[in-house]
This record gives structure tokens, sequence and C-alpha cells, in this order.
């Protein structure tokens, strides 16, 4: 069971991921549509898993590939984002 910090971090981090994807992620996504559908983290909030649906790409699976080559880069969007929010950002896992 989430406690209420983890339920208000995995929501901070969906919408962020959400913003990120649609704004910044055009040469990533490949225009594909992107959707963040939920996030869980992890009790001591330094891992947060998420799970993405993906749609309009021909190859999922490769998409979802060159995502997780990208996860640094894309933890440090997310991270300029809630800057002042949290102190250290988790570490993504798709």
């Amino acid at each position: 069971m989430e406690s209420k910090r983890q339920k208000q971090v995995s929501k901070l981090i969906q919408v962020t991921l959400s913003e990120v994807f649609q704004r910044e992620l055009h040469e990533i996504t490949q225009n594909a549509m992107v959707t963040v559908i939920s996030v869980h983290i992890t009790p001591d909030l330094f891992i947060a898993r998420s799970y993405l649906s993906i749609f309009n790409h021909p190859d999922s699976s490769a998409l979802l590939k060159t995502i997780n080559e990208h996860k640094k880069q894309i933890r440090g969007l997310v991270g300029n984002k809630i800057r002042n929010k949290m102190r250290t950002i988790p570490a993504l896992e798709f």
C-alpha cells in the first residue's frame, strides 16, 4: 500500500513526464503518441516505474528501447521541471 507521499510524488512525476514527452522529445519519440499511464514509486522515493502506452508507431518495442537508451536525458528534463519540489529526482524505469 502506497503512502500519501508516494502518491503525491507519483502523480507529480506522471504529470511532468507527460509534459516532457508531449513538448520536448519529438526527436526521440519519432512523433509517436506516448502516454504515461501510471507511475509507481518505491517507498524510499528513489526509483519510479513508469508505465507507457505507445500509439501511432509501427514498432513500439523499438521505440521503448530508444526511450530506455535516453533515460538520463529524460530524467534531466524531469529534474529541471520539479527541482524545487523534491530533494532528489528518482531514477526512471520504463
